[in-house]
């Protein structure tokens, strides 16, 4: 009897065992490395987005004035807003320091534009809300200031 009970409760043999672990394998990625990726990526889009914005800035005022065309707020508002915003916020996010806070402000970047500037290009805008969502929901894992701020205001003592 105990032998029936001692193989049932191993892992199966075969091709059968190898395949399921070979797919169970990407389950051992720690989530905080993914987090890490994932705040790498959407950063590197909103820094460059900056960048290009700040490299010809009387090009950037003409596309708020003539190809964006926000309503309710003036060019020479938005323009600004919008770099200082994406420079920000994607500093914030790169290295975890109120990442949260700093997610939930780039997702209303690309609310903005999906809704008013570019709402055909929705799957691009839809993975950087996915990258954001991550961070907002979960935070921004253990390589991250965020990480090293609770774990130096929680220690003991302090």
């Amino acid at each position: 009897m105990t032998a029936i009970s001692e193989q049932s409760s191993s892992k199966p043999a075969g091709f059968l065992g190898l395949s399921k672990r070979i797919i169970k394998l990407p389950e051992r990625i720690p989530f905080s490395l993914i987090q890490l990726a994932a705040r790498v990526a959407v950063a590197h889009v909103f820094w460059q987005s900056a960048q290009s914005k700040l490299a010809s800035w009387p090009v950037t005022l003409q596309l708020f004035a003539n190809e964006y065309n926000l309503p309710f707020i003036d060019p020479s508002i938005a323009a600004p807003l919008a770099t200082a915003a994406e420079m920000t916020g994607s500093v914030l996010v790169f290295f975890g320091l109120f990442s949260r806070l700093a997610a939930l402000m780039l997702l209303g970047v690309v609310s903005v534009i999906q809704i008013f500037v570019y709402p055909e290009n929705w799957a691009e805008h839809l993975l950087w809300a996915s990258l954001l969502l991550l961070v907002l929901t979960r935070g921004a894992g253990v390589f991250s200031l965020d990480y090293v701020a609770e774990r130096t205001l929680s220690a003991p003592g302090k």
